[in-house]
């Protein structure tokens, strides 16, 4: 298998380009071009993907394949390792190169720009709930793109799902309740009922301890994010129980397939925003204000153009 050549169609805008433009993730290459969410459609096409296939390309872009992580199933933690648009040149462009081998097909049922969000707020949001395993009442704290995503999923499997927002962002409850949360309120104000598992999209560390102490004897707390502020201090006595905290350390691709089979069976809504790829620092900005809900995701003028049939 070989390398693709892929005309970008469309390219959502995550948090992690926030902590890559911050200077927060030395171990990426600089200058690089950011974004990680990609549609597109295969121009050059290799032995696993023919010539005009609509593929996704998500974070992890390429992993040895043979070192201690990669042999148990664990490439994501591969030190070698090569992520797209953090090593490798990423989708805030009109083409991209890809290993086909790291890439995913899309559902059918999910537009360019809907289909976006899928690989990697769909992606890590549904390998943090893996990790949350049976939970039964799960705590979605930071309500974004994956949490969007996340609580749907979670919705239709019969979990109790409760959001947590920054103070008084009414909106974003209200949001949350729409996508199927059955609470929504402050990160700061206690649940309705204790925690089987929370899981934190926010990249604040005081919502850590907050989050123990809503969580019962035995949960979990998962930090989903590539990039925390730092956790303070708390009691012991907030973590005993057999309490655990852990993190979420990118994808495999095995993530990636079940996922997309998940996504393939479930009417998800991914809200979208649209900008012009030459907007993308609006489009930054815009995430980095909480000015919308949902997902932002980039449109190069080629690929709306091809689409509203000028060219």
């Amino acid at each position: 298998m070989g390398t693709l050549l892929v005309k970008v169609l469309a390219c959502g805008v995550c948090r992690t380009d926030l902590h890559l433009l911050d200077g927060e993730l030395p171990a990426c290459r600089y200058p690089v071009t950011p974004g990680h969410e990609i549609v597109g459609r295969v121009v050059a096409s290799g032995s696993r993907f023919p010539g005009g296939a609509r593929v996704g390309i998500p974070w992890l872009g390429w992993a040895c394949g043979e070192c201690e992580y990669c042999r148990r199933g664990r490439e994501n933690l591969c030190d070698r390792a090569r992520f797209t648009g953090c090593h490798i040149d990423g989708g805030y462009a009109d083409y991209v190169l890809a290993d086909e081998r790291f890439c995913l097909p899309i559902p059918e049922r999910y537009g360019d720009a809907e289909a976006a969000p899928l690989l990697c707020a769909g992606l890590i949001g549904y390998r943090c709930y893996a990790l949350a395993g049976e939970a039964r009442v799960l705590g979605l704290y930071g309500f974004g793109a994956a949490a969007h995503i996340l609580a749907q999923v979670a919705r239709a499997e019969g979990r109790t799902v409760f959001a947590f927002t920054r103070k008084n962002d009414f909106q974003g409850q209200k949001f949350a309740l729409e996508c199927g949360a059955h609470w929504a309120g402050d990160s700061d104000t206690p649940p309705p009922e204790p925690l089987d598992a929370a899981i934190l999209f926010a990249p604040v560390g005081a919502l850590v301890p907050t989050a123990l102490k809503s969580t019962r004897k035995g949960g979990r707390v998962i930090c989903g994010g590539i990039h925390m502020s730092d956790i303070p201090s708390f009691p012991y006595a907030w973590l005993w129980g057999e309490r655990e905290i852990v993190s979420v350390a990118n994808l495999t691709r095995a993530d990636g397939e079940r996922f997309m089979q998940v996504a393939a069976g479930l009417p998800l809504r991914t809200e979208v925003h649209r900008y012009p790829l030459e907007r993308a620092n609006e489009a930054l900005a815009d995430l980095r204000a909480g000015r919308f809900t949902g997902a932002a995701v980039l449109i190069p003028a080629s690929a709306d153009s091809q689409k509203r049939g000028l060219i």
